[in-house]
């Protein structure tokens, strides 16, 4: 009887445990397929049609919670692909715990497809059926297998150094000024936290490119 109870004692602390860990943190995420109304959205917003590079089936939809630049939690969505979508959740996990702020994060089908309009809504995203910058071959968020976070604070530099995003231009200088303002926090800099989160679980940082360079993209090698 005492060893029946003691086992029952164990197991409520442990679930009082997890639940105030879970409390305490803050942080929820939730993956699922994509059901009709989010595929509906996908194609009513240009980022998903037929002949792009992966099925629907194959692609999952995340709910996540981020700190946004006000401090506070939000909820946020991306798509990304079934293989990456239990990491990606750690990953933004670990960012959320470490306090990296996001300004916003919604579906590129919100901006209608446009990488242009959702880098200038600063916008954190995932997969979007598109073509690489500047060229004709899939990108890696086409396969759902890149994420481009805080756009703005983090531009992607040409080869001939031009920014595309005229209130990217104060971050062409990759260095922490003040660490009070949220913008600045969401700079991401060789030596920050992000990039170590990203890189712990192979994936690739756009800052470390040498002819052009993309701060805001981390992705995963798609094969």
């Amino acid at each position: 009887m005492y060893n029946v109870f003691m086992k029952r004692l164990y197991l409520l602390f442990t679930l009082q445990t997890l639940f105030l860990s879970i409390v305490v943190a803050g942080y929820t995420a939730k993956i699922s397929s994509i059901t009709p109304r989010i595929e509906h959205r996908m194609r009513a917003g240009h980022s998903y049609r037929d002949g792009c590079p992966v099925k629907l089936r194959d692609l999952r939809y995340i709910r996540l919670n981020y700190l946004g630049f006000d401090g506070k939690p939000h909820t946020g969505e991306m798509v990304v692909h079934k293989d990456v979508a239990k990491e990606v959740t750690q990953i933004f996990g670990e960012l959320y715990r470490a306090k990296y702020p996001i300004r916003r994060m919604q579906l590129v089908s919100d901006y209608g497809g446009s990488d242009y309009r959702s880098i200038e809504a600063d916008n954190t995203s995932a997969f979007n059926c598109r073509a690489v910058t500047g060229g004709k071959k899939w990108s890696n968020h086409a396969y759902g297998k890149a994420i481009d976070i805080n756009p703005i604070e983090n531009p992607y530099i040409s080869r001939s150094g031009h920014i595309a995003h005229r209130a990217s231009l104060p971050y062409r200088i990759r260095r922490h000024k003040n660490p009070f303002h949220p913008e600045d926090r969401a700079l991401i800099a060789p030596h920050d936290p992000i990039v170590r989160i990203f890189k712990s679980r192979g994936w690739r940082w756009g800052g470390d490119w040498h002819s052009i360079k993309d701060y805001q993209h981390f992705d995963k090698n798609r094969h």
